[in-house]
């Protein structure tokens, strides 16, 4: 079986190339690293004008799938990269982490996109969400693409000898390596879940249902609804509990120094398990406060039980300015 593959490879090597660079690109969980690192080497044989075929085909299939995720990005908004991390193997982090470095660098995130686990997932919906311009999204993916296929097919082209060398043995080895490279995939896809798994358990705490919070707020006494979504989060998604303090959930400790340690504080995210309003809540239980609790679901769930949302006004375009630590009249 590994004779027929390198075979394929050698003979198909660009088109496979580019429909395993797409195909990822769409969200498969397919490795293509590996892939354009065979490529690479087996196109040292053909020359610079076979590497640059190679490169060619790797940016052609990253700029269509980045291409779909745009637009879907761009119709479909936060949804859509909710929908991305949650079948990705680091769901917890995956929006969080990219609206951040969005927040911090906008269209130029695409660069890096394809190098930093997790953003590589969801940076064309990103952008897309975020309202990045069209030719501004081609030109900073298609240069993120063409570095990211430098990067792995030079490599492959550059050690040549030394990656013809472990093709051979993995011929020589013939069906058993499959099964070995398939057992490693697996192992690694268990790893993430195991490591996701602990996640979890370390931010176990409990937590307040949206009808808990709903009763809570019509009291004399309301608890301290806190939203600790990036600034970039709410430009995406414009609704917030009504009341509730919008806050960085990195200096979460500092915005909310004023309120009495025993006030019952809610927090809320939008991101899968409520992980940021859980770490959050463990930040300030270290501070001090006695009262904190996620709210169980997030945002959504508040919103699907039909209590009703506000909308950050202006939030809508991506280069209004919002400031943390405000509370909706």
């Amino acid at each position: 079986m590994a004779h027929e593959i390198i075979a394929l490879m050698a003979q198909y090597g660009v088109l496979l190339v580019f429909l395993n660079v797409l195909v990822t690109q769409l969200g498969a969980p397919l490795p293509a690293v590996p892939t354009l690192v065979v490529a690479g080497s087996l196109a040292a044989a053909g020359g610079p004008l076979a590497l640059a075929g190679t490169m060619a085909a790797v940016v052609a299939g990253c700029l269509l799938g980045d291409s779909f995720w745009y637009v879907a990005g761009r119709r479909y908004g936060a949804g859509v990269m909710r929908l991305l991390c949650r079948i990705s193997l680091s769901p917890d982090s995956c929006v969080q982490r990219s609206e951040l470095r969005f927040q911090r660098w906008r269209g130029q995130v695409l660069l890096v996109a394809k190098f930093v686990p997790g953003l590589s997932t969801v940076g064309s919906s990103l952008v897309g969400a975020m309202r990045l311009r069209w030719p501004a999204f081609m030109l900073f993916d298609g240069l993120g693409s063409l570095l990211w296929a430098a990067l792995w097919t030079g490599l492959g082209y550059t050690f040549a000898a030394s990656v013809d060398r472990v093709l051979s043995a993995v011929a020589s080895a013939g069906t058993l390596a499959i099964q070995l490279l398939l057992a490693l995939l697996v192992l690694y896809v268990l790893a993430r879940w195991w490591q996701r798994r602990r996640l979890l358990h370390t931010l176990r705490m409990a937590r307040i249902t949206v009808d808990e919070l709903h009763q809570a707020m019509r009291t004399e006494r309301a608890p301290v609804v806190v939203d600790v979504r990036p600034e970039a989060s709410r430009q995406l998604d414009t609704r917030v509990v009504p009341g509730a303090l919008l806050v960085d959930a990195q200096g979460i400790d500092r915005t909310v120094h004023d309120i009495p340690l025993d006030r019952e504080l809610v927090l809320y995210c939008n991101c899968p398990n409520e992980v940021s309003a859980a770490r959050a809540a463990k930040v300030l239980i270290a501070q001090g406060y006695r009262r904190v609790r996620p709210l169980l679901g997030g945002l959504e769930a508040w919103d699907a039980a039909g209590y009703g949302v506000e909308r950050l006004p202006g939030a809508g375009d991506p280069g209004d300015p919002k400031v943390a630590g405000t509370t909706l009249a």
